[in-house]
């Protein structure tokens, strides 16, 4: 949510070995302004280097998954979605008529939901929010754009 996160750095970082397609592969996530899923990763990889294969996206993904690079998410029971793992503590807002994800960060929130831990006898040390929705006006992106609901959120629209 905070900006462009360098996937191959944290490759390289975490002693992945870096071929070409998996360059690119990371290129593409490090870039991504959305939450693509493996399919929408392999067209814009294959724009890039037509060679790479699903299956080699597939493996790339799996294998920056399990090196804690990539975070999966699978909203509402949709293809799984990814973006880096390094990104700063967000929530997220999914429109469910048109499946774009909006990430925000609401510090009266967090401090809620701590309260809450507390209150049960924990303390909360990780959680994860999505909140499904319809947009209140016809043009959803009327809604977000730009336009923060309170002055307590950060909002940051990224496409589906």
């Amino acid at each position: 949510m905070s900006g462009t996160i360098d996937i191959e750095a944290l490759c390289a970082a975490k002693g992945l070995r870096i071929t070409d397609q998996r360059r690119t592969i990371a290129r593409v996530l490090s870039d991504a302004v959305d939450h693509p899923d493996v399919e929408e990763v392999h067209r814009r990889a294959a724009v890039l280097d037509p060679g790479i294969s699903i299956a080699t996206v597939y493996r790339t993904v799996r294998l920056f998954e399990e090196a804690g690079i990539l975070e999966r998410h699978d909203f509402n029971g949709s293809r799984s979605r990814y973006e880096a793992a390094g990104d700063a503590h967000h929530d997220h807002l999914i429109d469910v008529e048109s499946g774009r994800v909006i990430e925000f960060h609401d510090s009266d929130l967090e401090e809620l939901q701590r309260r809450i831990a507390e209150r049960l006898g924990f303390r909360l040390v990780d959680h994860r929010m999505e909140l499904y929705a319809v947009a209140l006006a016809r043009d959803a992106d009327a809604v977000t754009r730009d336009k923060p609901a309170d002055n307590s959120v950060e909002a940051d629209a990224k496409a589906g």
